[in-house]
């Protein structure tokens, strides 16, 4: 592992711990805006390992962050009253573990069957997996159906989202360098070179998919002890996009830009919400300027801790 992302890991959590200490001063509303931008760090950095680095293109992001979402808030709602106060903190990171696991276990359960599909086909099959999860969760009666899930303990503070945001990045971006890592990109490059040298693409595909979708239900968790309320709707077809879209702005395989990306358009509704209605038109014709202009993306800047050839 990189020595500099070794620090950068322990000064971010430190950074975090700090600032969180001083939170209650904070204006709530900007707060809870940085607490987001921390939760979409992690949804942008986990698809970035799948679509960007291994050359996929998932389009069910949001079923993942939905499956963790549901499954942590539903623990830490059971067991709340059961624990000492003491606890809490314990019972918190247990639950957002377990909507990790979950949401590992479907991507798996997506991964095996179906990644030996490629380009538009794969994105098709994605898309429908994130929509079978929003309609089960839609009819599931013991998570609050179309009426949503409520009640859930308020535990996400700006210390937990930035804190899991730079384990995050730390994981990816040493998974990615590491030599294992190469594989990613040699899959991503060409699958039929990667395969004439012992490269298993299925494989590599799949392990992207379970270390992606893992962290996109950690980020569901701190969504729902952020939001205290979760439904279906938030977990459609357009927050897949918008995760996306964080990844394309970026730059495909571009931690950094990434990250950049996800803070832009983080920020960027909450400037534009008088103009909430046309937020879908701006995106698309961002993605055709973009696609036009730079394909590379806006922010397809030199990651600091890639490891040397």
């Amino acid at each position: 592992m990189n020595s500099g992302a070794k620090r950068f890991l322990i000064a971010a959590i430190l950074v975090a711990a700090v600032v969180s200490a001083f939170s209650a001063q904070f204006n709530r509303y900007y707060l809870g805006v940085v607490i987001d931008i921390g939760i979409n760090v992690i949804l942008a950095v986990s698809l970035n390992l799948i679509n960007g680095h291994t050359g996929q293109f998932s389009l069910g992001h949001a079923g993942f962050m939905a499956v963790g979402a549901y499954a942590a808030a539903k623990i830490s709602i059971v067991f709340s009253d059961k624990i000492p106060a003491q606890l809490a903190p314990v019972l918190f990171v247990a639950a957002l573990l377990s909507g990790g696991l979950l949401a590992a276990l479907s991507g798996l359960a997506v991964g095996v069957p179906t990644l030996r599909l490629r380009g538009d086909y794969l994105a098709i099959v994605t898309l429908g997996f994130g929509e079978i999860i929003r309609v089960v969760l839609q009819n599931m009666e013991s998570v609050g159906a179309a009426s949503g899930l409520k009640n859930i303990p308020h535990d996400t503070n700006l210390f937990w989202a930035w804190a899991f945001a730079a384990i995050t990045v730390f994981v990816v971006t040493s998974i990615v360098n590491s030599t294992y890592g190469r594989g990613f990109i040699a899959v991503h490059d060409d699958e039929i070179a990667a395969s004439s040298i012992g490269v298993n693409p299925v494989r590599y595909k799949v392990t992207a998919f379970v270390f992606g979708a893992f962290f996109a239900g950690i980020a569901g968790g701190l969504y729902a002890h952020h939001k205290q309320f979760l439904s279906p709707t938030g977990f459609d077809f357009l927050k897949s996009i918008d995760i996306v879209m964080m990844v394309i702005l970026g730059g495909m395989g571009r931690t950094a830009g990434v990250i950049v990306a996800a803070v832009l358009l983080t920020l960027l509704p909450e400037f534009l919400r008088g103009f909430a209605e046309y937020r879908m038109i701006l995106y698309s014709l961002l993605i055709i300027v973009l696609m036009i202009l730079r394909p590379q993306g806006l922010f397809n800047f030199k990651n600091p801790w890639r490891a040397k050839a």
